[in-house]
């Protein structure tokens, strides 16, 4: 089951603070990052400002948009023309570790202008596809109940991508101009930075991610979340 809270996911308690305080203090905890910026939902900025607390660098909020995308965008905007590096980071990632964070800056810095972070996959993943000629039985949840596989992709190669992910800002600035018509609407905007960079034909190069960087999306997540801060 998804997270379910009256609140924004990166409002929402671990370990006694919101995750927007874990991922801020990460980020400033890096000792890579000048200007933090926070996109949230539109009239909830003096909110997550004070669900931050103290910092010390300077912060941002800014209204996002109605996409992630959208979101990353106006928080762009805010990056100065003298700024290197850009990081694009989820709240919903808020035990990600510093070392992490200096990990991608290091990589963007040495001369590769899209990095992210990235772990192996360890699972065997098929592509599939509706069966041809088939009924589409469909679960409570809507999704095909008998699909066939296509294809079993080669694992070795394959990585699962986390946050913080660094771009140099002039090419994340072109990227998202070039995508722009994609941020209005969530089954076409991009699900990550990355895409964009990829769309406009541009490499983009993975580092060592951290198992600590985990994605908290189900109530399950929040639970291993908590208990990774615990053993902290």
């Amino acid at each position: 089951m998804r997270l379910g809270r009256d609140v924004p996911k990166a409002l929402v308690d671990v370990g006694g603070l919101p995750m927007i305080a874990h991922a801020a203090r990460a980020l400033a905890d890096s000792g890579v990052v000048d200007l933090l910026v926070i996109t949230a939902p539109p009239g909830r900025s003096a909110e997550m400002r004070a669900a931050v607390g103290p910092l010390d660098l300077e912060l941002q909020v800014v209204d996002g948009g109605v996409t992630r995308q959208a979101s990353v965008a106006a928080g762009l905007a805010r990056a100065e023309p003298g700024t290197d590096v850009v990081l694009v980071h989820d709240a919903a990632r808020p035990l990600t570790p510093p070392a992490l964070v200096r990990r991608v800056v290091a990589a963007v810095r040495s001369g590769h202008p899209a990095v992210v972070p990235g772990l192996p996959v360890t699972d065997t993943i098929k592509r599939v596809a509706p069966d041809d000629g088939a009924p589409v039985e469909r679960s409570a949840a809507g999704a095909p109940v008998v699909e066939r596989v296509v294809e079993t992709p080669d694992r070795s190669t394959l990585r699962a991508v986390q946050t913080p992910q660094g771009f140099e800002r002039e090419l994340l600035v072109r990227a998202h101009a070039e995508g722009a018509s994609r941020a209005a609407a969530e089954h076409l905007a991009a699900t990550d930075d990355a895409g964009l960079v990829e769309a406009l034909g541009e490499p983009v190069h993975v580092v060592a991610g951290d198992a600590a960087a985990l994605k908290i999306t189900t109530e399950r997540d929040l639970a291993v979340a908590t208990l990774l801060l615990e053993e902290r």
